[in-house]
């Protein structure tokens, strides 16, 4: 199928032409009005197109004038070189819930959706108007007309944020959900209520929450925290934020606590999930010999090798378990058993210890008893 984007160059073109090269697609004609204003390249594409993803457009012009201009004159274009070339490919256009609004902008957008339906009652090609909410994702302009890409850019960059009014609501959709609908389009699946298509999910959020909530990403490198990655918003969320991470600044270090048996490093510590904890021991060296009532924990050996021994409490009956980095396996520590982790290879035995809760020096149910 041979596609047309226009605003191929914008935020939601970049993602979704990279996400119909993902699926096949190959003949995809991409337009930008700025770059592309030779009338010859569009002319062509319409002759050619069987369907059209008309996302271009003007939302910060530098004077209102040119709202009408961008968001109605090249539609008109657009539609009218399609009926040059008798072209009846289904034409997707990309609005704004503003087209509700009495503004510049709204008018603007109100007025390409009348066009676009009267060119569909007019030729009886398929239309899709798609009055969007606010979107994030990767790839946002930042400080242009997007909170979230401005808030995930500058915390995540350490510069200066404001916040007007952290109570404003926020009716926010993602990019990746967005493109996935635009795509079912191709095949005519779309959510459609009175006569306009629509994305969901839509998150509804506070400002201010979301911000904090941005913040809290940042402040995870140091506290070694994930957030609730359950709720969708908050993972989406976060996967935005990381796209605007400084490119020197995609690792960052953690606190190994060393000594002469090897080292101890935590990784990860989640509210719901528990603790992850890389454990390095030097060769020959017991690590362990404690018991929970409570806590349980899975050790998994990515290198080298060595033995992890168990015995009940109430017992004298001593379980081995031989692991090694060349074959792996996953040992779980059960409750009421003290255990320890021997290495009985020649280098460093490098183990991923994950514990049903974060270690609470408070309460952190660790009895020592030799096994």
């Amino acid at each position: 199928m041979k596609i047309l984007v226009t605003g191929a160059r914008g935020f939601v073109g970049k993602n979704l032409i990279a996400e119909l090269k993902n699926r096949g697609y190959t003949d995809i004609f991409e337009f930008d009005v700025d770059v592309d204003s030779e009338p010859e390249v569009i002319e062509d594409y319409t002759a050619r197109c069987e369907f059209v993803f008309h996302l271009a457009g003007v939302n910060r012009p530098q004077n209102p004038e040119e709202f009408m201009a961008g968001n109605f004159g090249f539609t008109s274009v657009l539609l009218d070189a399609l009926k040059k070339h008798n072209n009846k490919a289904p034409v997707l256009i990309s609005s704004s819930i503003q087209a509700e609004l009495d503004n510049p902008y709204g008018l603007s957008k109100k007025a390409g959706e009348d066009l676009l339906f009267a060119y569909s009652k007019e030729t009886g090609a398929a239309v899709y108007v798609y009055r969007l909410h606010n979107i994030f994702g990767k790839w946002y302009r930042p400080n242009y007309n997007s909170a979230v890409a401005t808030f995930c850019n500058n915390i995540a960059n350490e510069l200066p944020i404001q916040v007007s009014d952290p109570n404003v609501t926020m009716n926010l959709i993602y990019i990746d959900d967005l493109v996935n609908e635009f795509i079912n389009a191709l095949g005519g699946k779309v959510n459609l209520k009175d006569n306009y298509c629509h994305v969901e999910p839509v998150y509804t959020a506070l400002l201010g929450d979301i911000v904090e909530l941005i913040k809290s990403f940042k402040d995870s490198r140091e506290d070694r925290s994930i957030a609730d990655m359950s709720d969708l918003f908050t993972k989406k969320l976060y996967s935005t934020y990381l796209s605007y991470l400084p490119t020197d600044k995609f690792s960052y270090p953690l606190t190994m606590n060393i000594d002469n048996r090897g080292s101890f490093t935590e990784f990860i510590k989640t509210p719901d999930r528990g603790q992850v904890s890389i454990n390095i021991s030097k060769p020959g060296i017991t690590k362990g010999n404690h018991w929970h009532h409570s806590k349980n924990e899975k050790f998994l050996v990515v290198c080298g090798r060595g033995i992890i021994n168990f015995r009940r409490i109430d017992s004298d009956d001593v379980i081995e378990y031989n692991v090694s980095g060349e074959k792996l396996e996953v040992v779980d520590i059960p409750t009421g058993y003290t255990h320890n982790i021997i290495n009985t290879g020649d280098i460093d035995m490098v183990t991923v210890m994950w514990a049903n809760e974060t270690f609470d020096k408070e309460r952190p149910d660790a009895y020592y008893l030799e096994v």
